[in-house]
């Protein structure tokens, strides 16, 4: 079976597309292949979006990359 694949963008892809990639992959990661991106750069994941996932969720999203465009 081929995945679906999606993207979840925001603009600064530190927190909400995080979110939704990460939920996403979590619980249809059988059926959807999901990715985050932005319309602009921020240095480093949201850290409040970091342990929200981490604490409801037990997903680690410390290391995730931060995709954007100028």
């Amino acid at each position: 079976m081929n995945k679906k694949k999606v993207v979840f963008v925001c603009v600064h892809n530190s927190c909400r597309s995080q979110i939704a990639e990460a939920l996403g992959n979590h619980l249809a990661g059988d059926v959807l292949e999901c990715y985050s991106a932005g319309t602009e750069t921020k240095p480093q994941i949201n850290q409040d979006a970091v342990r929200i996932m981490k604490k409801l969720y037990n997903i680690d999203t410390s290391q995730c990359f931060l995709l954007g465009g100028n």
